[in-house]
């Protein structure tokens, strides 16, 4: 979307939302949108399961002359996972400073505090569906010819009718 017009052409939702959400992230966190999706990459997945990167504390600088003076990031952290992220701080600086392109992390504090991802929370699982309810989903999506689409709109149709109670 150069110079702020709509091109015409179709633009992947994750870019826009990268657009908007990662000035925020920078303003109220100090920090980009990048580094948040790459925490799999930096943490390594044993980690990143189980902490987040909270934002960046740069110190304040009163003279512009103020010599430069690296960062704290602050990672949010679960239980027996700041243990092992605390033996691994050296390592974490390293990638970080290294995805950044610059030295900027000195130090690494953490926060213990919950970090389940949306995708880990446990879903609720459908009830069974009644004869009568699987006889009238098989009806209405008999007609569909294409037999992969037939398959998942009736897994998205028995999943809608058990959450019903």
């Amino acid at each position: 979307m150069a110079g702020g017009k709509p091109s015409g052409n179709p633009v992947p939702v994750s870019d826009l939302a990268t657009q908007i959400l990662d000035p925020v992230l920078r303003k109220r966190a100090g920090m980009s949108i990048g580094l948040v999706q790459s925490w799999d990459e930096i943490a390594g997945p044993r980690l990143a399961s189980r902490s987040r990167p909270e934002k960046i504390q740069w110190p304040r600088r009163i003279h512009e002359d103020d010599p430069f003076e690296p960062a704290v990031l602050v990672i949010a952290c679960e239980g027996m996972a700041a243990l092992h992220l605390q033996h691994e701080t050296g390592e974490i600086i390293a990638r970080v400073n290294a995805f950044l392109g610059f030295n900027a992390i000195g130090r690494v504090r953490i926060v213990q505090k919950p970090v389940a991802r949306a995708a880990e929370r446990k879903r609720p699982t459908p009830r069974p569906l009644t004869d009568m309810e699987k006889s009238k989903l098989s009806n209405t999506v008999r007609l569909i010819e294409d037999e992969g689409l037939r398959a998942s709109l009736e897994r998205l149709g028995a999943t809608v009718l058990g959450q019903r109670r």
